[in-house]
This record gives C-alpha cells, sequence and structure tokens, in this order.
C-alpha cells in the first residue's frame, strides 16, 4: 500500500484538494492519520465494519478494545447514541469541542467492531480544526483510536506516525504537533453514577465543578481489567522497546542509576526535576506534565537505550492521567 502524505494549512480547510481527497478516501472505506489536540488518530468511516476493521489490522490492535468515534456537530452524537441524559449534556457544554470523551449507550448503526462488541460507544468532538473539516467533509463519524501501533507510545508528531504506519494506511495528514500530548478524558454516562474510564487533561476537579460527582472505575487503582469498557484499560499500552522502570523515590532511582551506569548500560531518566540528575552522564528529559512523554519514549528507542528510569510525579489528582500512563508503559514499578 501506498500512504500519500499531505499538509493541511490555513483558514480555508475545506477548500483544499488534499483534504477533500482524504475524506473521499475514508468515505469510500479506506483508513488515514489525522492530527487532533491530543494524539494522533487512525481514523475509519465508524458505520463501515470493513472499514473499521482495516484499523484493527494495521494497528494489530485486539478486537475487544473498543474505538472512540469522533463527530463534528452534535447531530452526529445523536446519530450514533440513543439517550443524552443531564450528566452528559453538562459535561457537553462545558468541554466540548475538547479532550473529553463521553461514553453513551450506542445506537444500533454502529457496528460492534466499533464497540469492542460492547452496548456503549465513547463519543469525542475534537477542537483541532484540521480533524474538524475532515469529519465535516466526510459527512459521518469517523472511529479513530491512536494512529501507532498497538501497546507503543501513542504519536504526537507526523514521524511518529510515519515510522509506526508509513504504507500501512491509505494517507496521513500532517499537522503541528499534538497540544495536549496525551489521550483523551474517558467518562461513562451510560451508568447511574458517571465514571472516570480514563484520566486525561480534563481532570476529575474540572469534571466535579460541573456535575457533583463521578466514580473511579477500580481498574484506574488496581490496574487489571478482564473486560476494557474504552481504550486504554486492560492491556499494556504506551510502551516504547525500551525498559521502563516507574520511580515512586527519587533516591531509589539515583540509586538504581548509578549500578546501571557502572554495568555500562545505556539509559536515560525521564524525570520532572532534571537538575536534580545534572551531574550524571546520562540522558535526562523532562515529563513536562506528560505532554512530552511519547515523544521522549521514542527518542529513547530511536537512540536506541536499553533502560528508561522514570521519577513518577507527586501522587495528586491532577497528576491522575500521567501516573496512569507510566503505570501502563512500565515493566516494573519501584
Amino acid at each position: 500500500m501506498h500512504t500519500l502524505v499531505v499538509k493541511v494549512t490555513g483558514d480555508t480547510l475545506s477548500f483544499n484538494n488534499d483534504l477533500l481527497k482524504c475524506a473521499s478516501i475514508i468515505k469510500n472505506g479506506g483508513i488515514g492519520a489525522f492530527p487532533t489536540e491530543t494524539v494522533y488518530g487512525l481514523g475509519a468511516n465508524a458505520l463501515n465494519e470493513s472499514a473499521v476493521n482495516k484499523i484493527f489490522i494495521a494497528k494489530g490492535r485486539p478486537s475487544d478494545n473498543p474505538l472512540i468515534v469522533h463527530i463534528s456537530n452534535l447531530n452526529m452524537l445523536h446519530d450514533c447514541v440513543t439517550h443524552v441524559d443531564q450528566n452528559a449534556k453538562a459535561l457537553i457544554d462545558a468541554f466540548w469541542p475538547g479532550p473529553l470523551t463521553i461514553v453513551f449507550n450506542k445506537h444500533c448503526s454502529i457496528p460492534n467492531i466499533t464497540s469492542g462488541g460492547l452496548s456503549t460507544i465513547g463519543i469525542r468532538f475534537p477542537s483541532n480544526n484540521t480533524a474538524l473539516e475532515l469529519i465535516t467533509l466526510c459527512d459521518c463519524p469517523i472511529a479513530a483510536p491512536s494512529a501507532n501501533i498497538s501497546g507503543k507510545p501513542s504519536p504526537t508528531r507526523l514521524s511518529h506516525v510515519e515510522f509506526d504506519l508509513m504504507n500501512k494506511v491509505d494517507f496521513i495528514i500532517d499537522g503541528e504537533k499534538s497540544l495536549y500530548g496525551l489521550e483523551s478524558t474517558i467518562i461513562d454516562c451510560s451508568k447511574t453514577v458517571p465514571t472516570l474510564l480514563r484520566p486525561g487533561s480534563i481532570t476529575v476537579s474540572m469534571i466535579e465543578k460541573v456535575i457533583e460527582h463521578i466514580d473511579i472505575d477500580p481498574s484506574l487503582i488496581n490496574l487489571t481489567c478482564s473486560k476494557p469498557l474504552a481504550p486504554g484499560m486492560k492491556y499494556k499500552h504506551y510502551s516504547p522497546i525500551a525498559k521502563v522502570i516507574l520511580f515512586t523515590s527519587s533516591t531509589s532511582l539515583l540509586k538504581e542509576a548509578n549500578n546501571y551506569i557502572k554495568r555500562n548500560v545505556s539509559i536515560a531518566i525521564i524525570t520532572e526535576n532534571s537538575l536534580q540528575y545534572s551531574s550524571l552522564n546520562v540522558l535526562v528529559l523532562n515529563i513536562n506534565n506528560g505532554k512530552n512523554l511519547y515523544h521522549n519514549f521514542r527518542k529513547c528507542d530511536f537512540l536506541k537505550l536499553n533502560v528508561i528510569l522514570v521519577e513518577q510525579p507527586t501522587n495528586s489528582p491532577d497528576n491522575l492521567a500521567i501516573i496512569n500512563r507510566l503505570s501502563k508503559s512500565a515493566d516494573s514499578i519501584i
């Protein structure tokens, strides 16, 4: 397969012939990668079973891992779900367009392959202009997980998508690096009490300013999940080739770093406190509230490093998203 790589810029996106070509590919059952404000997505017509299946093949994604459906207007929402309750309406008013996915009971138009065999479906209304225009031109909801090989770090730059998916998808749209660098927050509004399934840049405190209370899915605490209700819940995710060791103590990290250095093992350190490790003759990268995490993981793999030592940020509600991604990507936690 030959992959078309296009650059889409400017305010009049709908007049861009390349974007029109990409939309035509989606309409005709193809798949392609496009930028969003969270990470790059790999999209197909959410209502077309054979097209959606191509996403699973390109990514090597388990079939029970549900996809998120992206829309560009609220009419599309009502075509995809059976009911929008007051909690969901409040969240939509507060956070859409933006990095929040809301889980609803799905409409019969959504194939089981898109929902991972579930009776529910996650819907997101992205704020990225290119994503919105592409969906609008397609005139259909787009199912789109992250545009990477399943389990690997999500892509936040064009180069990441090209490395993973070149000649495996029909097109890749070149956009700027992702604004947030972490996947969307997912909250399940199909339940009586809305439940957080995946943390993201829309935090629990932000959500509870809009609706009175939410539950936290137990899998975010014990890291086990038998049946994934949303992407990122069951399987090991976001992992580079290098071994990732997550440290809850800087003292333990420093000791382990010195042990690896003595054994001539190539390492990197990822931290929010880079000055603390400046005396070590190793690559030290800043986590930057998670925005650079996946890019740093990929940089370490590009440099063929063996081990990545990561210092966990302070355990607080606002750091729940980055701690979740680190826990999911780590080979061990110390």
